[in-house]
């Protein structure tokens, strides 16, 4: 449970982290820039980790490509990115999309670097091709091959069954021939380990450990990280596998401290997807950014291994006559994919933000109430991480910002 000293805390330490990085950012100016330069743009360094990810369906109805990373000034404040997604399909790692990953052709003005693809014989074309001529003009840019997600979490049980055997297949795949140089390691986004998302899995809870053990073996010196669950209730999923455990053989967690609260609940409450923390009167305890980091550490999990999840999008409902959270509604907002969630950059106009509370920003406009997160509580979550000594932060995705960045900017400047 939240208290208000204990808010007023996490304000003050938050304040104060932001003011020693400034200090700490600022001292190397002297004496080390030559260095700092030659570890890759400072815009890539100065806030941990920062990783986005690309999603390959983007390339249809959303017309976001690789390019666009690279024009939004994305691509310089980017330390990695996690390509989504992968299916994990008879117990092995497989191609989601084969004509997005590496068939789609990209002519001059769309390519990246300006270059045309071909048909030649054993030409890389499609997003992998794009991401490999992004990555030579970025060479600070890491990229991970992501596999699973909310719908393709379903194969992981089977999985689990042979973990070296799912590892050997994974390790074939991220690193196949075709697209040698692309990517950098592997992420496994399993929704959820031992508990129930789109399906319900059984695996028991040592499943997760095994098999990110196994990973880790066939995968070397490559980059393993997985995205997990930040349920923080009690008997929530985090306490349902073995995230301490796991946790010895990963590079880092991408915590999805997003998506608690939305239009599944058709009548609300109204409650911001990414609260930073716990609020008066919000719906489920334990549903908060802040209770899922501490939980994490509490369960020996370091906090360099944990990235904050940030949302660069916004769930809404319709039916909505109270501006303040906790409001009732008859349904969700209607949205340009999917009903209920909308990208941050039609927001930002459409409904702008009227309010904040538990360090994100919620806006009500006619009958609509969105949650979402501005560049203002973006900074503060940033800030958050500093004081928590976390290793970074990660968002859901590159195409829910505006055309120049706006939100990952926040990020750099937090």
């Amino acid at each position: 449970m939240f208290t208000a000293a204990r808010r007023t805390l996490l304000a003050v330490v938050a304040t104060l982290a932001a003011a020693l990085m400034t200090v700490t950012l600022a001292a190397p100016a002297a004496t080390g820039s030559t260095t700092r330069a030659a570890a890759g743009p400072p815009e890539a360094t100065a806030v941990g980790k920062t990783l986005g990810y690309f999603v390959q369906w983007g390339v249809y109805g959303r017309n976001y490509h690789v390019k666009n990373i690279h024009t939004s000034g994305s691509a310089a404040k980017l330390t990695h990115i996690n390509y989504a997604f992968g299916n994990v399909s008879g117990g092995r790692c497989t191609i989601g999309d084969a004509y997005a990953d590496y068939d789609k052709f990209y002519n001059a003005s769309q390519s990246v670097d300006g270059v045309s693809d071909t048909w030649d014989a054993g030409a890389l074309r499609g997003n992998f091709g794009q991401l490999k001529r992004l990555k030579k003009m970025y060479p600070h840019i890491k990229v991970l091959f992501s596999f699973g997600g909310w719908t393709w979490s379903g194969g992981f049980g089977e999985a689990a069954r042979n973990p070296a055997a799912f590892a050997e297949s994974c390790y074939r795949l991220v690193n196949d021939p075709r697209w040698a140089g692309v990517f950098d390691g592997i992420d496994i986004d399993w929704e959820y380990p031992n508990a129930c998302g789109l399906t319900c899995d059984t695996s028991g809870p040592t499943a997760f450990t095994n098999l990110m053990s196994a990973l880790r073996s066939r995968f070397g010196s490559q980059l393993v990280t997985a995205a997990i669950t930040a349920d923080a209730s009690p008997g929530g999923k985090l306490d349902k596998a073995d995230y301490a455990g796991a946790a010895r053989h990963v590079d880092w967690y991408n915590v999805m401290t997003y998506d608690f609260f939305g239009a599944w609940a058709a009548q609300g409450p109204t409650a911001p997807h990414s609260p930073l923390t716990a609020y008066p009167g919000i719906p489920q305890q334990g549903f908060d950014s802040d209770a899922a980091i501490q939980k994490l550490r509490s369960k020996g999990v370091p906090a360099s291994k944990l990235l904050l999840g940030l949302g660069f999008y916004g769930r809404g409902w319709t039916g909505v006559t109270q501006s303040a959270p906790g409001g009732s509604a008859t349904g969700p907002a209607p949205g340009t994919y999917e009903q209920g969630i909308e990208d941050y950059k039609v927001l930002k106009t459409r409904c702008p933000a009227t309010g904040t509370v538990g360090g994100t920003a919620y806006a009500h406009c006619g009958n609509q109430w969105w949650g979402y997160d501005t560049p203002a509580t973006i900074r503060g979550k940033v800030g958050y991480a500093r004081a928590q000594g976390l290793g970074g932060t990660f968002f859901w995705e590159l195409s829910g910002d505006t055309a120049g960045g706006e939100l990952i900017t926040a990020i750099r400047n937090g």
